[in-house]
């Protein structure tokens, strides 16, 4: 873990809290969660189906709005009582890149044009965005698949792809919501290895849902959840 002193967090949630319905319907997901995240940390959110987990990880992607509390992301504060940025979609892809259980690799399109297609939304031309995309799947280990169709593709090089998407416009902070869960413990730990490369060599903070235990051991930093509220943290 590389977190130096006064070093500036690259997440940093501040008394967030998010409901869903009034009166007797209201359901309270977060309540007041505050939390910090490093350039070079890989961290774990941990609880029960049902304690916040993934409605954070939303917040923290942009994707839901809090009731109320304070978010930056990357030096930027993105929320204060209400969004800053006109343009969220625009935000997520300067920012954020995201990876899930499962790969969601476009199965019509090769392991490099999955990745390019990306590059093409934030605005890079055709080659360019193939360059890039082959590089990051050399950086993955699984330039030899750069042709390859997902269905062609093992669940552990699928996975590899999807990291490479997540990537590819090098965004700082790497959000992922159970991404070891349909591998089996070595491609997990692979997997992990890879996130941890990232990490280190990219100075991103990874922040992942899991309850996958055969990983639990490759984090930095654990926050429990619990009822939408956050419990210590172990290290």
């Amino acid at each position: 873990m590389s977190n130096a002193l006064g070093e500036i967090p690259l997440v940093h949630v501040q008394n967030v809290s998010k409901h869903f319905g009034e009166g007797e319907t209201r359901v309270d997901a977060l309540r007041d969660i505050s939390l910090k995240v490093h350039p070079g940390e890989v961290v774990a959110l941990l609880g029960p189906s049902g304690s916040g987990k993934t409605t954070l990880l939303n917040v923290i992607g942009c994707i839901t709005e809090p009731s109320n509390g304070w978010v930056s992301l990357d030096g930027e504060v993105v929320y204060d009582g209400h969004w800053l940025r006109s343009d969220l979609r625009k935000l997520r892809l300067e920012k954020i890149g995201f990876i899930f259980q499962f790969h969601n690799l476009l199965p019509f399109l090769s392991s490099t044009d999955n990745i390019a297609v990306v590059l093409s939304l934030a605005g890079f031309d055709k080659d360019e965005s193939k360059r890039r995309a082959i590089e990051l799947l050399e950086y993955l280990e699984v330039g030899h698949r750069k042709d390859a169709m997902p269905a062609n593709l093992s669940g552990g090089e699928a996975q590899r792809v999807a990291i490479a998407r997540a990537l590819a416009n090098r965004p700082r902070i790497i959000l992922a919501d159970e991404p070891t869960a349909a591998l089996d413990s070595e491609r997990a730990g692979i997997v992990m290895d890879l996130l941890r490369k990232v990490a280190v060599e990219q100075e991103a903070a990874i922040l992942a849902v899991t309850h996958d235990e055969k990983i639990f051991n490759r984090f930095d930093l654990i926050f429990h959840l619990r009822d939408g509220r956050l419990d210590d943290q172990d290290i």
